[in-house]
């Protein structure tokens, strides 16, 4: 029999726990492979399966995000893998391709992942879209060059009253970001609320300004794994910190240096616009290191851009390369952009030429038309470049702290 590019079907769920465990080193057994049959639906698979046995595997699931204050409906990629013996042959390219058309067809206009290597996802027209600061920093050292630490009153609160004042301050912190996702319960349970990943219980501080309102918060764990301090063995980690405004943001910082026992302060997923290196009095301390984070890929190039959120008004053409796993993105274009909208309508040539890897840093906001140009990522002239960057400017940098 050959080999089947299709959706599982239920009785078949278990074996993308065995598959996935088998091929990232992670747990297998009864208990793993029901958590991942449980955790993703049939419809949402994309694998190749021989006589029965699956041995290749796409997971999409179904997101929305934000593109610069708009939602956009995303596809993320997971649990993509494929046994040893079945490798070499094609078939993530086959599956790659199917899903790629799958989504354009059912206006998704957009793809992400978290790539196990970089090389692979290039090679199919995704782009590093984000990346991860990581902060370790002892308390003692946590200091504003401004001796500024905020006027707001910062507090614990019980696991209930925390997560609700938590998922309303998210949604408007996100509200005028870029590549955030919306987060259902599934995500706030994964990425953020899960004690059984962070190892120990987790706490809510929120920071109240002065009308009593919450305008911000951290989640954390305190764990006494700091052994190389002499004095100070605990470590404080930050699972997720958000904040609506400067006042805020000063003042959860105090309280986390209020922590006199913790040698290292952790936060492993700020944004690449974090404020911290701009405030602290020697932000050296911090020890801030950058790494990949989320990669985007264009699905539908034109309707990824007419969806995307803009702060400035005005028209560009753009002329994409051959691609042969979206064909359908092939060709010029001209965007209409403004504030309260944008269009596109296909023409003849465009003055701004690149391909759609490229075109998806630009339209996460992660490079400037004039790097892109720079890097021979992107030809245009002068004065197009300078309206690409005007155009396509945002008002935060990428960011996305959710793993999937």
């Amino acid at each position: 029999m050959s080999i089947e590019i299709r959706p599982l079907v239920a009785e078949e769920m278990l074996q993308i726990g065995a598959l996935g465990a088998y091929v990232f080193g992670g747990a297998h057994g009864d208990d793993a492979d029901n958590d991942m049959a449980r955790l993703h639906r049939p419809e949402w698979t994309l694998c190749a399966v021989d006589d029965g046995k699956l041995v290749s595997s796409f997971i999409d699931l179904p997101f929305t995000m934000r593109a610069n204050g708009r939602a956009m409906p995303m596809c993320g990629v997971t649990v993509v893998g494929t046994l040893p013996e079945y490798r070499r042959q094609g078939l993530v390219r086959r599956i790659h391709t199917q899903a790629l058309e799958n989504l354009r067809e059912a206006e998704r206009p957009v793809a992400g992942l978290w790539a196990s290597q970089a090389a692979i996802y290039q090679r199919y027209g995704y782009a590093p879209t984000t990346a991860l600061r990581r902060y370790a920093v002892d308390s003692v050292d946590i200091a504003f060059h401004d001796d500024d630490f905020g006027s707001q009153r910062v507090a614990r609160v019980d696991a209930e009253t925390g997560a609700a004042a938590a998922r309303a301050l998210y949604i408007e912190f996100v509200k005028d970001r870029s590549l955030y996702l919306h987060r259902s319960k599934a995500l706030w349970l994964q990425n953020v609320l899960n004690e059984k990943q962070a190892g120990k219980p987790l706490h809510i501080a929120l920071s109240y300004d002065a009308a009593g309102e919450a305008s911000g918060y951290i989640v954390y764990s305190l764990h006494d794994e700091q052994r190389d301090h002499p004095t100070r063995n605990q470590e404080l980690r930050v699972r997720d910190f958000v904040w609506l405004d400067p006042d805020a943001y000063r003042s959860l910082w105090r309280f986390i240096a209020s922590h006199d026992l913790v040698g290292r302060v952790l936060w492993e997923r700020a944004p690449l616009d974090d404020p911290a290196p701009m405030l602290f009095r020697e932000p050296r301390l911090l020890q801030a290191q950058d790494r990949e984070g989320e990669w985007l890929r264009l699905v539908d190039a034109r309707r990824a851009l007419a969806g995307r959120g803009y702060d400035a008004e005005g028209r560009i053409s753009i002329e994409l390369a051959s691609d042969a796993m979206t064909p359908w993105n092939d060709g010029a274009f001209e965007l209409s952009a403004a504030p309260d909208g944008a269009s596109t309508r296909d023409q003849s040539s465009g003055d701004l030429r690149t391909t759609a890897r490229a075109l998806a840093l630009l339209f996460a906001g992660r490079e400037s038309a004039t790097r892109l140009r720079a890097s021979g990522l992107l030809e245009a002239d002068d004065a197009t470049v300078a309206k690409a960057d005007r155009l396509f400017a945002t008002r935060h940098a990428p960011h996305c702290p959710d793993h999937y």
